[in-house]
């Protein structure tokens, strides 16, 4: 389902963050093995520090797991749903017109989320309709959300998100106390589509009580205009390919390059107070005629949360998506009547998503296409609602000093609060990032040497 949009300039491709009540070896062969994954670890690097292709988002329809997700089979029923465990990610697979249940182990005071990225393959058919829906339930059925995200009017294949939640803040009443909850990921799919297994990304986050109780009513006003585009010089900045390896931006002008059937990824981190604005812009190709819902940019909040999309067509000329004005991060969003203002609901890194339709290619040539996107923060960031404990993941609701540190060090210093930026190519960051990566895996592959034969074990308990 498209929902209408604010102003009738945005396209919302999905049913919102709503609360339930609304509608519910040997050691000889190790040490071989070891050897030979040391030396690929090697390679690997010099081939990330030959140059920047090599940091670039992968091939197109290629998305990226993250590298510490464990494996975990949904069940058919609640009998046999297995527990998620907090601020961990899993990877599962979600099959043709499947419905699968997981389990949470809550405490009465957190509010808990859930997301699930669907990643269809690339070159499988999806319909404008197709997509996954999430939901949270009680021990009894009850719902205490839910929410769909489809493809929408670019019928490209590609990864979509969509979240549930457990609400425990001041002022609610549903799914209230400690004890199990069930999480269910459904797909969605329409006549007509790929029936292949779809893997499957879970994430799960925590949110603590409030050390005091604050505002339950959402802010009243805002600065709802549409502000001007960044301007500048661009800055490079390749996306990454997954929730886990988006790169990180901050305001200015960044430039990439992206292929029809590729998706991005970037985080932004938007401080308490902060309001988030942003333009996709894709440079022209020639050639005539026209691909529907070409373009799209999505995004998420720091729990993989949909908040909400933008497309644009594409006849071959310059064409641009933009977001819709959004508040700024208020703990106090969450009471608000809007869905994609509820979603603006904490500080973190948001995510900024932009998929190119593989049926540019068609039309238009396989490319790679030159794409700007021009972020905009305003507003002075201000003290937070104060938490009553960490959250799981930890600080994942506020902007640390390694926030601040990516945004400057992952990519050349561009695009700056006053729009302008050096546009010199650089990635330095992410190099010495990379670098560090590697050694620790060589170090990390030595150690497994000697302990290969133990196995990790983690307490399961409440969140």
């Amino acid at each position: 389902m498209v929902a209408r949009g604010w102003g009738g300039r945005r396209r919302v491709r999905g049913d919102v963050l709503r609360p339930g009540a609304v509608t519910p070896v040997t050691a000889a062969s190790a040490v071989t093995a070891l050897r030979l994954a040391a030396a690929t670890a090697v390679l690997g690097l010099l081939a990330v520090v030959a140059g920047p292709q090599a940091v670039a988002a992968g091939s197109p329809g290629a998305y990226g797991f993250d590298g510490g997700a464990r494996s975990v089979t949904g069940a058919a029923t609640t009998a046999d749903a297995p527990l998620l465990d907090a601020g961990r990610t899993y990877r599962s697979a979600l099959p043709h017109h499947g419905k699968l249940y997981y389990r949470l182990q809550l405490d009465a005071a957190s509010t808990a989320y859930v997301s699930a990225t669907a990643v269809p393959a690339a070159g499988s058919t999806v319909s404008a309709e197709d997509g996954v829906r999430v939901s949270v339930r009680d021990a009894h059925g009850g719902s205490c959300s839910y929410q769909a995200t489809r493809f929408g009017a670019g019928r490209s294949p590609h990864p979509v998100a969509a979240w549930g939640a457990r609400d425990a803040a001041p002022g609610r009443t549903l799914c209230q106390g400690a004890g199990t909850y069930y999480v269910l990921v459904e797909r969605i799919d329409a006549n007509g589509s790929s029936p292949d297994t779809w893997p499957l990304e879970l994430a799960t986050a925590t949110e603590p009580a409030l050390d005091r109780t604050g505002p339950t009513t959402a802010p009243r006003t805002w600065d709802s205009a549409t502000p001007e585009p960044v301007g500048g010089r661009a800055a490079d900045r390749a996306g990454g390919n997954g929730f886990a390896t988006a790169t990180a931006l901050g305001h200015g002008v960044w430039r990439a390059s992206v292929r029809p059937g590729q998706t991005l990824f970037y985080r932004v981190p938007v401080d308490w107070g902060q309001q988030l604005n942003a333009v996709a812009e894709l440079s022209g190709a020639g050639g005539s005629g026209y691909v529907e819902g070409a373009l799209t940019l999505s995004l998420y909040n720091p729990v993989r949360g949909y908040v909400e999309d933008a497309y644009a067509g594409y006849t071959g000329q310059r064409t641009a998506a933009a977001l819709a004005p959004l508040p700024p991060v208020a703990y106090a969003n969450r009471y608000g009547f809007a869905d994609p203002a509820k979603a603006m609901r904490f500080a973190g890194s948001y995510y900024l998503v932009v998929h190119l339709a593989d049926q540019t290619a068609d039309r238009f040539g396989a490319g790679p296409y030159d794409l700007t996107l021009r972020v905009r923060l305003d507003g002075t960031a201000r003290p937070g609602p104060g938490y009553a404990g960490p959250s799981e993941p930890r600080n994942r609701f506020e902007v640390t000093e390694a926030d601040r540190i990516a945004v400057t060090r992952a990519g050349p210093q561009g695009g700056s609060a006053d729009g302008s930026g050096s546009g010199s190519a650089g990635g330095s960051g992410a190099l010495r990032a990379v670098a560090v990566g590697g050694i620790g895996a060589g170090t990390a592959l030595l150690v497994a040497l000697g302990v290969w034969t133990l196995v990790a074990r983690r307490r399961a308990g409440a969140w």
